[in-house]
């Protein structure tokens, strides 16, 4: 007989029997690997730089102990977020706070827990701020926000530096904007920020972007404005599939550095603080998730299914995007007999994790492990059909521990309520 399959050289099967299916997995060892990585490119390269960990990708009380213990800085996108990360003890001055609505009772509460930045993403948002000020008298430092006009040649959802963008402040439009907040009382404009959008394996949008916001920046210097830093955002891509190409940072990072360098050199221009924001990068390959198959059924001449007790309740990318993952089933067996399924959740819709894979002799009751969900996964997850969110284990060295809980049935009903007249 075969050995189980291992993640993090821990036995799938033996994870899936003690902690129970779905089951998210993260390894806190490849996370720490992969902020390493990101170090040592920008080491190399002799600049200035932070490496903002973009938090929507995987977040929760466990992963900002492990992000603050690294040194790096976090970037939230709510209220909600930056209350886990100060719950857990995170440097409310390493934070950023990013949104495209922010609510005004969001950002009061970024201004009183003295959040470092706050990537201010429209002019409605900054009268919100300048009216916050003015009531708190609290220094406020900013960043903005910048729709470059530059295409990624990514899935058109999780395109978000275009012109024709909800995200940011337009281009042409971001001068007269940047330069009426640096006149503002109580308001920092530190530096720009722009994202191009997500799973990107070609540095050439990168550059494109790059150049359209240093253009910018200098301009603004020119002008007075004392900004120093440019954030260049995230979206370096992962593989998902066997084969699939991957974003290379230590070879990125270093060219991109230099084409900075060569560019404020040649305009005479310092060169600002670099940040990047990936959170893919660092949680999507150090997760997986662990499923029992339920039901195995062949249709003749058409196809084989494999349901399995969880889907697009806990990875709803497939559905929305027409993401596509790996799986294989965990069991050892005592040979190799590969044959083409599709691999179905348990949600009342159609439900497709994968149209189709080949799994080694799939069985009610194996093991299924689908990789590299450790971005996307967790965060999006849903409780559609009243099923209850997976729980999520870390991997740390030998050691294993639940970081969030099963929901449980009654946890689902808490917050119903009935009308007295029913």
């Amino acid at each position: 007989m075969a050995e189980n399959l291992t993640f993090a050289g821990f036995d799938t099967v033996a994870l899936a029997k003690k902690y129970g299916t779905p089951l998210y997995v993260m390894s806190e060892d490849i996370i720490r690997d992969r902020i390493k990585a990101i170090r040592k490119a920008f080491d190399l390269t002799g600049v200035a730089y932070d490496i903002n960990y973009a938090g929507k990708a995987f977040t929760n009380l466990a992963m900002c102990r492990i992000i603050a213990s690294e040194g790096i800085s976090l970037d939230t996108v709510s209220r909600g977020e930056i209350m886990t990360a100060l719950k857990a003890g995170f440097p409310a001055e390493r934070i950023c706070f990013h949104g495209n609505n922010k609510r005004v009772d969001e950002l009061r509460y970024a201004v009183e827990y003295g959040v470092g930045h706050i990537v201010v993403d429209s002019e409605d948002e900054l009268a919100r701020l300048e009216t916050i000020q003015a009531e708190t008298g609290a220094e406020i430092a900013i960043m903005f926000r910048i729709s470059p006009g530059v295409e990624a040649h990514t899935h058109e959802l999780i395109q978000t530096g275009t012109e024709d963008s909800k995200f940011g402040i337009p281009y042409q439009q971001a001068k007269a904007v940047v330069r009426k907040a640096s006149q503002m009382r109580g308001i920092t404009v530190d530096g720009l920020h722009c994202h191009i959008g997500s799973q990107i394996v070609d540095d050439k949008p990168f550059v494109l972007a790059a150049d359209r916001m240093l253009s910018l920046y200098q301009a603004l210097v020119q002008e007075g404005v004392p900004l120093t830093t440019l954030n260049l955002g995230g979206g370096f891509g992962i593989p998902y599939l066997t084969g699939d190409e991957s974003f290379d940072t230590l070879k990125y990072i270093p060219q991109m550095v230099d084409h900075v360098k060569q560019w404020c050199r040649a305009e005479g221009l310092e060169c600002p603080k670099l940040v990047v924001e990936p959170g893919r990068f660092i949680a999507c390959e150090a997760g997986v998730t662990l499923y029992t198959v339920g039901t195995v059924k062949t249709i003749p001449g058409v196809r084989k299914y494999v349901a399995i007790d969880g889907g697009m309740n806990d990875n709803p990318r497939p559905a929305l995007y027409g993401a596509q993952y790996e799986a294989f089933i965990c069991n050892g067996k005592a040979e190799e007999q590969l044959e083409s399924c599709r691999i179905s959740g348990r949600a009342c819709e159609n439900d497709q994790l994968i149209a189709e894979m080949p799994l080694n002799q799939p069985t009610v009751g194996d093991t299924l492990m689908v990789t590299n969900t450790g971005a996307y996964n967790y965060t999006m997850a849903s409780v559609y059909n009243r099923f209850g969110r997976p729980a999520v284990v870390l991997l740390s060295g030998d050691r294993d521990a639940v970081i969030v809980e099963r929901e449980t049935d009654e946890e689902l009903l808490h917050f119903d309520r009935v009308p007295e007249w029913l």
